[in-house]
């Protein structure tokens, strides 16, 4: 662990202020993003009051990760939350980081009465597997993903 990652990690609800640094880091999640599209994506996020998206931070602005979480309601079954992405800097990857940001989706999710949390994960991604294993998570099923675009 570098001198970096020793340093005090912090979470809060992310702001306007930290659009260019949730883009680098969709980028690192594999999804690059523009700064320009974040920027519209979170501010239609800020607007949904089913939606909340966090950042951990160093040095009290330096933002090193972020978890963006969903309130979903469904005809088959309980509302939950779901964890929509959760990235942390590689740099700052095993510093405590990620599961500060877990626990305050899980908190956010408790608050608003929600008994389960869920996530998905893309098969290949075994690190992120035995880090939400860590964590209490367990595997309910797979699955495959389908998607078509629209004309």
């Amino acid at each position: 662990m570098n001198r970096a990652n020793m340093q005090a990690i912090e979470t809060r609800l992310a702001e306007e202020r930290d659009v260019a640094a949730l883009a680098r880091l969709a980028g690192e999640l594999g999804y690059p993003s523009t700064p320009e599209q974040i920027r519209e994506r979170f501010a239609d996020s800020e607007a949904a009051p089913h939606q909340a998206t966090f950042v951990a931070v160093i040095d009290g602005n330096a933002v090193v990760g972020w978890i963006h979480l969903s309130e979903v309601r469904s005809l088959d079954a309980e509302p939950r939350a779901e964890i929509t992405g959760l990235v942390v800097d590689s740099n700052h990857r095993s510093s405590g980081a990620g599961r500060l940001l877990v626990e305050r989706g899980e908190d956010w999710a408790r608050r608003r009465g929600l008994a389960v949390i869920g996530v998905r994960s893309n098969v290949i991604r075994e690190r992120a597997h035995a880090f939400y294993e860590r964590l209490g998570y367990a595997v309910m099923k797979t699955q495959k993903v389908f998607r078509k675009t629209l004309e």
